[in-house]
């Protein structure tokens, strides 16, 4: 295969390889036919291996195996959540903040969650933008100087071969304005024989490249991933790691502390934890805020804040991400009562001009 990249066992696409692989029961066809035919489906054998056929709640099997309830749509549902259609300035690039911007260069994934915020858009069809289009996008941010940072999203950037990497960072790190260049991808858990050597020599920079890897739950971190990540490592690849807060996934305190403490253990530093975005046919992942808050606060003092996430809502219409976390202080007359995350509590009071 050309540009050093290893060829993969192929993905589970429809659900009748679903069926076949012993992952879904026969009788389900109809009904997941039907959802195959609106939203894109992949498993990647890396996934499929992980999933426990014999327990209807395997928390992997959540994340990529369609489900029937992905065809009813709630009012409070949108298209395309985070507005990424109105703050498009050229095809590929989503401008929302004055100092950095999103690089969609595909549409592809290794695996298709079954929560995507993008899944009307996604799909193995893979939007490739032309080499006209990458330059005209290219183009936009050399044009803007104000824009520090360009993130690499999609789809999956970890999808593209290490050659067309190369030329993307390539030209991105030799703009004398941007400092830091931004990739996320599932590629390193959900299709690890991805990142090959060719793959992490492609990432290097002078500029800061920062890669942030998409995972929900623990059992997703195998030896192979770990192996990929710390080739990621080697290269001078920083690696952050975020979650969406999904129920039956990562929705109790001990999923989540394993999932923190399991991104820590191969050098990952969780960066997000994301309320659900209300994506079409999404609605029976959703875990209310209030209990979300309460998840993160129960972990604060118990886990190292090396393993503290920002819990994060993606505003509808692009009005970008506000922290929805725990807070453990509140205004009091003349200062501030803490709550400790140990039990007890302090009063701060205000400094005393002089």
């Amino acid at each position: 295969m050309p540009d050093g990249s290893l060829p993969s066992p192929r993905p589970l696409r429809d659900a009748d390889a679903l069926a076949a692989a012993g992952l879904v029961p026969p009788a389900a066809l109809p009904a997941l036919r039907e959802v195959a035919a609106r939203y894109a489906v992949s498993v990647t054998p890396a996934m499929a291996a992980l999933i426990d056929p014999a327990d209807p709640a395997d928390p992997i099997a959540a994340q990529y195996v369609p489900h029937p309830a992905e065809l009813e749509t709630t009012p409070q549902e949108l298209a395309d959540p985070i507005a990424d259609h109105p703050h498009t300035p050229v095809k590929g690039v989503v401008h929302r903040y004055p100092d950095r911007a999103l690089l969609k260069p595909l549409l592809a994934c290794p695996v298709y969650c079954r929560f995507c915020f993008r899944r009307e858009q996604v799909g193995p069809a893979g939007g490739v933008l032309s080499e006209a289009e990458l330059d005209a996008a290219l183009d936009w941010f050399e044009a803007h100087p104000a824009v520090r940072e360009a993130i690499l999203t999609g789809g999956d950037p970890l999808m593209l071969s290490p050659r067309r990497l190369r030329h993307i960072l390539a030209r991105l790190s030799a703009l004398p304005h941007l400092d830091i260049i931004r990739l996320h991808t599932r590629v390193p858990v959900a299709d690890p024989g991805r990142v090959t050597e060719a793959m992490a020599e492609a990432l290097e920079s002078e500029k800061a490249v920062f890669l942030c890897l998409h995972a929900n739950h623990a059992r997703e971190f195998t030896g192979e991933a770990r192996a990929a990540l710390r080739r990621l490592s080697r290269a001078g690849v920083a690696l952050l790691g975020q979650a969406v807060l999904l129920r039956g996934v990562n929705d109790t305190a001990e999923s989540l502390e394993a999932l923190l403490r399991t991104m820590l253990a191969h050098r990952v530093k969780p960066y997000y934890l994301h309320q659900l975005d209300r994506a079409p046919g999404t609605a029976r992942f959703e875990v209310p805020i209030a209990e979300g808050r309460a998840l993160l606060a129960s972990l604060r003092g118990r886990v190292t804040g090396l393993a503290w996430p920002t819990y994060a809502l993606d505003l509808p219409q692009g009005q970008g991400k506000a922290p929805i976390g725990p807070d453990f202080a509140e205004r009091a007359e003349g200062g501030w009562q803490v709550r400790g995350p140990l039990g007890g509590g302090h009063f701060q009071a205000d400094a005393t001009p002089g």
